[in-house]
């Protein structure tokens, strides 16, 4: 009763986390509304040398358009956004882009970061007021939306975890305004809460997104439509994400004058199986040996996990850890958070187990 009573704990403050995040999304800065069409490119070809990247490509970006790219790691993805942004030209061809773009890069607020600058020094240089859409906020108030406490303000950059890096620079990202934003692999080491409010933003977002990622459930909960690699030089357009360009692309191929077999989804785009259907095919069968064993040393595991988020926690309460040894108080939350996600796999393992 005690660990179903953990385990519901830990759901509550999980949800309650992503609710709090979830607060952000009215604050996104679309910047200057840019006119209907960001981009259009007309029978437009790119080569590098004797490597043909883009062959007599065509497409229309509009407001709003939510564009995945999908393809190999140098297939040209890269080539081609910076074809669609104006950052190059074609060797032929015609691109008409829209007034008023306001581009920003997510990649490019990484490489900006001062490890030695304070938080709020990082997202509003030399002010304590930021500008969010028409709302004027303070940087204190903004930074606890995105789950920083007012004293983690004044704390330097070098001193957070991976994933509170990755809400802060979210937190730059949007507190500028832009109405296009361009997202190159902006899941890597990212937590699930930080990528949950990616989602929801970019989900909320009114301005352009072009994302390039290899994470293919994150490219079907954002984008509106994909281009993806077709061989060299070769680009399409499909309507959808990462699972709507597989069927397309799969019936297209079959009005090939020389049809092959369909494309076949990698095994990480297969759907996985829900919870609750694994616990159902669980409960239709013994339990094997070796998970009859697992579910003996759970309890264990489970109660070792706890004294350990115990001690950590009674460590830093008093706060005298962090002038002492900074590193090792960063450490140390940082395995906080992850002995609260095995304390949530192993409870929901536990669960699994004992009901079949």
């Amino acid at each position: 009763v005690g660990r179903e009573a953990r385990l519901e704990q830990l759901r509550v403050q999980r949800q309650a986390r992503r609710e709090t995040l979830g607060r952000v999304r009215l604050g996104v800065d679309a910047g200057v509304a840019p006119g209907r069409i960001v981009a259009e490119l007309r029978a437009v070809s790119m080569r590098f040398g004797d490597r043909l990247v883009v062959d007599r490509f065509d497409t229309t970006v509009q407001r709003g358009d939510k564009v995945g790219l999908i393809g190999p790691n140098g297939a040209g993805k890269t080539t081609l956004l910076k074809l669609i942004l104006g950052e190059l030209e074609p060797d032929s061809g015609g691109v008409r882009r829209g007034a008023n773009l306001q581009v920003a890069y997510f990649d490019q607020m990484r490489a900006a970061l001062d490890a030695n600058a304070t938080l709020e020094d990082f997202i509003s240089p030399g002010s304590e007021w930021i500008e969010i859409g028409t709302r004027r906020q303070h940087v204190k108030s903004y930074l606890g939306d995105f789950l920083f406490s007012p004293a983690r303000a004044t704390s330097p950059v070098r001193s957070l975890s991976g994933g509170e890096l990755g809400r802060l620079l979210l937190a730059r990202l949007f507190a500028r305004p832009a109405n296009v934003l361009v997202l190159d692999e902006p899941t890597n080491d990212l937590d699930i809460d930080t990528l949950e409010l990616l989602e929801q933003l970019l989900q909320d977002y009114e301005g352009t997104v072009f994302l390039v990622s290899h994470d293919r459930t994150f490219l079907d909960n954002v984008v509106t439509s994909t281009l993806a690699w077709d061989g060299p030089g070769q680009w399409r357009e499909y309507e959808g994400g990462v699972q709507d360009w597989l069927q397309q692309s799969a019936r297209w191929q079959a009005l090939r004058e020389t049809p092959g077999p369909p494309p076949t989804p990698d095994a990480d785009t297969k759907r996985p199986t829900p919870p609750a259907e694994q616990r159902e095919q669980l409960q239709k069968k013994k339990l094997s040996y070796k998970d009859q064993r697992e579910l003996d040393a759970l309890p264990a595991r489970i109660e070792a996990l706890e004294r350990e988020q115990a001690d950590i926690r009674a460590r830093l309460a008093d706060g005298t850890l962090y002038q002492a040894d900074l590193q090792a108080a960063i450490a140390l939350q940082a395995r906080d958070g992850a002995i609260e996600d095995e304390l949530m796999h192993a409870l929901e393992r536990w669960e699994q187990l004992g009901s079949a």
